[in-house]
């Protein structure tokens, strides 16, 4: 299998998932692009934890629920520079499956550079976040939780604006946003359950470089009012630095961020690096997590390898390694049963990516 072709289909896949001007639709046309994964996973050695992840839903029992998902973007040309575009999404929420519309906006293409939208959008914080979803367009099967589960919001009612602009070296790409999420959980790890939480004057800025040998640098910064369950109201600030390179042989990526509130500092950061064998990618990432004010640190190691079987379905396994000093819990779930707590476990991940 031509690794050229499957890079090119893993561009093109993102480019349609995040309905840039660069793919406008006319009036009357359409485009769907249907993605999913199908994956087990599993937490072992956790002795005194009783999960793990964003939501808690990695245990000590095969389950498919927190990596399985089911997904369609539909974008159709309403009128000469205008679109709509919606996308949903079947999967897991606190052991409940739910089909979630993660986007539904309307496009509106006003020059060769320049696309407004307007509607319920992805907040741009992390390097990632416009194909969330698509693990097709990522190596990995689970996105590295020491980073990507610190703003837990996927979505926002709200208007955004996307600008490009071509450089002598490559693609600078500017992003602009403003809205809200109400009505919305969050999973608190320390209290093994959801507490409500309304978003407010949701800002984001970003900007990012797109180089033609260098590959691509982003940095992004949001802020917003929070009222959160037992918590009261606050502002919390989320900043995000990334880069991401891939030249069809080798491929690195490497993220960090930092989440400031009143409840708490938390920086974190991952680095990964992998390299095609033909249809095979072998792939390493060290992630660490950070909190102010707690001694101890998360840290974790994980291990994957990913086979290409067909240009649009890679399957993929992993193992990954999560350690915790000093009783930090991090991303574990604790088991409050036990007195003397070392938060620690192995992840086993088995599953596929695909696009249709």
């Amino acid at each position: 299998m031509n690794k050229r072709n499957l890079l090119g289909l893993a561009v093109c896949l993102a480019v349609c998932l995040a309905s840039t001007s660069a793919m406008a639709l006319e009036p009357a046309e359409y485009r769907f692009n249907g993605f999913g994964t199908a994956a087990i996973t599993h937490l072992g050695g956790a002795d005194d934890a009783k999960g793990y992840g964003i939501q808690g839903q990695t245990t000590d029992a095969w389950r498919g629920d927190q990596l399985s998902k089911l997904g369609g973007q539909l974008s159709y040309g309403l009128a000469d520079r205008l679109s709509a575009t919606i996308q949903t999404v079947a999967k897991a929420d606190q052991d409940q499956w739910n089909l979630e519309v993660e986007w539904a906006y309307l496009a509106y293409q006003a020059n060769d550079q320049l696309t407004l939208r307007a509607g319920r959008l992805r907040p741009g914080a992390f390097m990632f976040s416009e194909t969330l979803d698509v693990g097709y367009a990522y190596p990995w099967l689970r996105l590295p939780d020491e980073v990507y589960s610190q703003m837990p919001v996927s979505n926002y009612e709200g208007v955004d604006a996307l600008y490009s602009l071509p450089v002598s070296f490559g693609t600078l790409n500017f992003q602009a946003s403003y809205g809200q999420a109400t009505d919305r959980e969050v999973f608190i790890h320390n209290l093994d359950g959801p507490l409500d939480v309304d978003y407010k004057d949701v800002v984001t800025g970003s900007v990012s470089l797109a180089t033609m040998n260098l590959g691509t640098l982003r940095y992004s910064y949001t802020e917003s009012d929070l009222d959160l369950e037992m918590f009261g109201k606050f502002k919390g600030k989320f900043e995000s630095l990334g880069h991401q390179y891939d030249n069809g042989s080798w491929l690195t990526n490497a993220e960090a961020i930092k989440r400031q509130s009143p409840l708490g500092t938390i920086e974190s950061f991952y680095v990964m690096a992998g390299h095609r064998f033909g249809d095979y990618l072998p792939h390493v990432t060290y992630s660490q997590r950070d909190e102010k004010g707690e001694p101890g640190r998360q840290s974790s190691w994980a291990y994957g390898l990913n086979y290409s079987l067909t240009p649009s379905v890679t399957l993929k396994g992993e193992y990954k390694r999560v350690e915790s000093t000093r009783g930090f819990s991090g991303g574990f779930v604790p088991d409050f049963s036990v007195v003397e707590r070392t938060f620690d476990g192995d992840i086993l991940s088995i599953g596929a990516d695909f696009i249709f």
